[in-house]
């Protein structure tokens, strides 16, 4: 009876929502249905030790990554494709901060809905319950899979082998959350993917506090909107990504003086990009507030030896004035 009452009150809550919106999320229905036949394909994943959430979609279809992928850490993700009524984005988040499950957010967006046949979305809670939904009139072909943590949905694609090749890479590839989307996306592109080519992708990952700074959960946000070989250059910026995501987790615990928390990240930061000199320079900032000096002079060494203008900054920065008199130090940026 408790969970028949919840589920009332958050459909009352949610019929409210639909009428304030009412006027323009029939618009943007409308315009969908009188567009070019969108075919996309995305998985919706989380990684239960990190807490990560996030979404990957491809499509032959300009900026799929401003339409399809939607996420807020600590709640969950969704991916509202096919016609798609991107209020399901949104609303779905709604949804899930309320305390339903992904598959009663379904539900309710599709009864509250104009054409839930032309629909596909997918959902991931940061619980790690999913659901995929596929309409009947969704074009060929079409369908998904979901499990623990994933949930995986295609349309217009070559066939069902896209989406079970994502669903295997997903699940065998070692790695970060943003390397396993990536993976799963490349195994449903190589399947085929989107049966009319290719234009589009995009890649997000939230986690609370992983953004710049410390002050949002935006942890990667990459976008390739049009190119030839999208899934290329979704890869370039994602390798870029993971080294600023390392770097940002590294900074943002040392300015809270966490000096030890902040070293595996900064390390992985500089593992990713060993000749990045910016990177190494506050390696070897870290390095010293951990209390490890020596290894800090070499990691400025480096960072010097590839960007010599680094001298100057080296040479006033109060982050390094617990070394400025040492002897090796003043060697390097005299």
């Amino acid at each position: 009876m408790k969970q028949l009452s919840k589920t009332f009150f958050t459909f009352t809550i949610f019929i409210g929502l639909v009428s304030i919106e009412s006027s323009s999320v029939k618009g943007q229905n409308n315009s969908h249905l009188t567009s070019p036949h969108i075919a996309t394909f995305s998985i919706v994943g989380r990684d239960p030790v990190t807490n990560e959430v996030g979404v990957a979609v491809a499509s032959r279809f300009f900026a799929v990554g401003s339409v399809v992928p939607w996420a807020e850490a600590n709640v969950g993700a969704v991916a509202t494709q096919s016609f798609a009524n991107t209020s399901f984005g949104w609303r779905g988040l709604e949804l899930l901060r309320l305390g339903l499950d992904p598959e009663e957010a379904i539900n309710l967006l599709l009864r509250t809905d104009d054409n839930p046949e032309k629909r596909q979305v997918g959902i991931v809670s940061v619980s790690g319950k999913s659901a995929t939904y596929t309409g009947k009139e969704c074009i060929s072909w079409a369908g998904g899979r979901n499990g623990p943590n994933y949930a995986i949905q295609g349309n217009i694609l070559t066939g069902e082998s896209v989406v079970t090749a994502m669903e295997k890479a997903f699940l065998e590839t070692p790695g970060t959350l943003a390397e396993r989307l990536y993976a799963a996306l490349l195994a449903g592109d190589k399947e085929g993917g989107d049966s009319r080519g290719k234009q589009s992708a995009a890649l997000i990952i939230v986690k609370e506090g992983a953004g710049y700074g410390g002050y949002t959960d935006l942890a990667i946000d990459i976008r390739v909107d049009d190119h030839s070989e999208p899934f290329q250059e979704l890869g370039r910026l994602l390798q870029i990504a993971q080294v600023n995501y390392a770097w940002n987790e590294g900074w943002t615990l040392f300015t809270r003086k966490e000096y030890q928390q902040a070293l595996p990240a900064i390390e992985r930061a500089a593992n990713l990009a060993p000749d990045n000199a910016e990177v190494l320079y506050d390696l070897a900032v870290i390095r010293l507030a951990a209390g490890q000096t020596e290894k800090s002079l070499q990691a400025l060494q480096k960072a010097i030896t590839l960007n010599p203008k680094l001298k100057t900054q080296a040479a006033a920065d109060p982050d390094l004035s617990a070394i400025h008199l040492n002897k090796d130090f003043l060697k390097l940026v005299k």
